[in-house]
């Protein structure tokens, strides 16, 4: 697949399953990851790799971040909530946590950084799309949750960017949709 039809057709697969990359897509991917811009060459980010046994882990993680949020609002959590949120890393059989880890630099604001971690992210999605990996860019709550990220061994300066969930595509992949060109780019300053 050609980087245009790539980057031009992509689109977020809401359900993946099956076999996770194997190991020669995997480092194609990882290294579209690292080919993003950066200014100073800072590599502000890196990855975790969380899939087999990690995903369930992964799932009490995210149950045990439901019990503090809703202990401390005086909420009740029902057994429903704890299944569902168990499950959600279940949904992909590998997950990537990218994580924006700022460094400080004098010309280099931390702003910079976060987008060069998220263009990280956007090239998995993009270099697992030109693969026929199906994958999906969550956030939600837990990717700012304090204990999420303590648990996963981020530092405090660190960020949650996101959790791609890759795997084998299931299910018909929506069509891209139209967009009109025109409506987000304007001449400027105007012609009259």
């Amino acid at each position: 697949m050609d980087a245009l039809d790539a980057i031009q057709k992509r689109v977020s697969v809401q359900r993946v399953g099956g076999k996770a990359p194997d190991r020669s897509q995997r480092d194609a991917i990882y290294a579209a990851a690292l080919r993003v811009p950066d200014h100073a060459q800072l590599k502000p980010w890196r990855f975790l790799e969380i899939e087999g046994d990690g995903l369930v882990s992964l799932g009490e993680l995210f149950v045990e971040a439901l019990r503090a949020n809703k202990t401390e609002s005086g909420e009740e959590i029902t057994a429903r909530e704890i299944v569902r949120t168990k499950a959600k890393p279940l949904r992909a059989p590998l997950v990537i946590v990218v994580i924006a880890s700022p460094k400080d630099h004098p010309k280099v604001p931390e702003v910079e950084q976060l987008l060069s971690a998220g263009t990280a992210a956007q090239n998995i999605l993009l270099a697992s799309h030109a693969l026929s990996v199906g994958a999906m860019w969550r956030t939600g709550g837990v990717a700012y949750d304090s204990i999420v990220k303590a648990g996963l061994g981020l530092k405090e300066s660190e960020h949650i960017v996101g959790f791609i969930y890759l795997g084998e595509p299931e299910g018909q992949l929506r069509q891209t949709p139209t967009v009109a060109i025109e409506e987000y780019f304007q001449l400027w300053p105007p012609q009259t």
